[in-house]
């Protein structure tokens, strides 16, 4: 299968761990999303496609209701997302994205834990051509769909690629037609069933078993902040 299927499968869950860190994580997204629009999903893309994910999670919908209303809290003002670029051993990029109410603390403990795993911290913009912003979205393939047909009315939504396996399709397209591919979706009355924003290695490499275990556990550090939402490495 193509590229954005394989680097679907290897990155699904793990990214985001344990239950335990994976809600509060989506959580700090919906709210970001309520913060920056309407709280009525129906009348915010963002927020729509926030708690859809958040289902596809399983997070329960106490939680989601919750995280909707921590928007208008006082708390939230300072509430900002951010990005940080790293580089680990072996040739190994970062991107990292984050969403804090304190961007020093944030800025001191991601620099801390790449500099105390052999990384480093690099100006922002430094990774700006080596990755590519793609919008992912997946649905479940039906019997009576004809890809072929869905591929040339996606078309003028954006759609650069789209496949099929194990019962789900998996469209992908640049970041800029994230809001034009659901909406034509949802025209055609297909219910989304994932949507996510992914950063994409224009040049992938390849370390050895050693050494991705080595990034890993760098990784995971990472993925442990509170204020850390995602990791994109230029790993194949």
């Amino acid at each position: 299968m193509g590229r954005a299927f394989e680097y679907r499968k290897a990155s699904k869950l793990k990214r985001w761990g344990a239950m335990s860190k994976l809600f509060p994580k989506l959580g700090k997204v919906i709210t970001m999303a309520a913060k920056e629009g309407s709280s009525d999903p129906d009348m915010n893309s963002k927020l729509r496609t926030a708690i859809l994910n958040a289902k596809a999670e399983n997070m329960p919908k106490d939680n989601i209701e919750a995280a909707i209303k921590r928007a208008s809290s006082k708390d939230i003002a300072s509430m900002l997302e951010v990005n940080f670029e790293g580089k680990a051993p072996h040739g190994v990029l970062l991107f990292i994205e984050c969403a804090t109410d304190n961007n020093t603390r944030t800025v001191a403990n991601v620099k801390n834990i790449l500099t105390k795993n052999g990384g480093e911290m690099l100006t922002n913009g430094s990774l700006e051509f080596m990755f590519s912003r793609k919008a992912l979205i997946e649905f479940a393939l039906k019997d009576d769909m004809d890809l072929e047909e869905l591929e040339l009315e996606l078309i003028d939504a954006g759609l650069e690629e789209i496949e099929a396996e194990d019962g789900v399709v998996l469209v992908t397209a640049d970041y800029t037609s994230f809001g034009k591919l659901n909406e034509a979706l949802e025209k055609m009355g297909i219910e989304i069933t994932k949507a996510n924003l992914e950063r994409m290695a224009n040049t992938p490499i390849t370390i050895s078993d050693e050494q991705q275990e080595e990034i890993d556990k760098i990784i995971d550090r990472l993925e442990d902040d509170e204020d850390v939402q995602k990791v994109f490495t230029n790993l194949a």
